[in-house]
């Protein structure tokens, strides 16, 4: 009787403990800052990606005590260790922001393109901005395009006229009028006025042939 009296408190223990991230989110987004940190800690101590995550963010807002952009690096590298593509393109972020030292283009960009290959849209316009500028990169119009599609098909507006345009235009991708307004119409849905005036340019020149 003892054993499953102590098997069930242990069960218990557990589910609460499980329940601490969710809990520590919710505090979080009602404004309850220090229970929102003691969650976000005591995930991070389980090893939790999400938990090291968001104390980082912390960090970085300067929402904790004493924080510092040095404990948000710390933190953000042992997410990113498992996968977690929110820290990768945050540790990107950082270093283009000088918030690790001199700005690094290319490290940063290094960062951009983990977070896009582990389908982070954020990652995805990040680095494709680097192949199109080339900057942090060799310029590459064809990575451009593979990766503003992908942060396009996300709903990123600004990527879905730029897919359009390259599509229009056959920069870094065969010239295919069908999809430059397929792009154009789900950019302008998504209020880019530039892409509401590109189709119905589109439009006055078929009704003119």
């Amino acid at each position: 009787m003892k054993k499953t009296v102590i098997a069930a408190l242990l069960l218990a223990a557990s589910l609460a403990r499980a329940a601490t991230l969710p809990d520590a989110l919710a505090a979080y987004d009602a404004g309850d800052l220090k229970t929102a940190a003691r969650g976000f800690a005591e995930s991070a101590r389980r090893g939790e990606a999400l938990g090291h995550f968001n104390l980082a963010m912390m960090h970085l807002r300067k929402e904790l005590p004493g924080a510092s952009d040095a404990k948000a690096w710390q933190l953000l590298r042992r997410a990113a260790a498992q996968r977690l593509a929110l820290a990768e393109n945050a540790l990107g972020e950082m270093i283009e922001q000088g918030r690790r030292g001199r700005p690094d283009p290319q490290a940063a960009c290094g960062w951009f393109e983990q977070a896009a290959e582990h389908g982070n849209s954020d990652g995805a316009l990040a680095v494709a901005t680097c192949y199109y500028l080339g900057r942090g990169r060799a310029q590459d119009m064809v990575q451009a395009h593979r990766w503003y599609l992908e942060a396009a098909k996300a709903g990123d507006v600004g990527a879905q006229y730029l897919v359009a345009s390259m599509f229009e235009t056959g920069l870094g991708v065969a010239a295919d009028e069908r999809l430059a307004r397929y792009w154009y119409d789900a950019a302008a849905k998504n209020g880019d006025d530039a892409a509401k005036a590109k189709l119905k340019a589109m439009q006055a020149a078929d009704a003119a042939t």
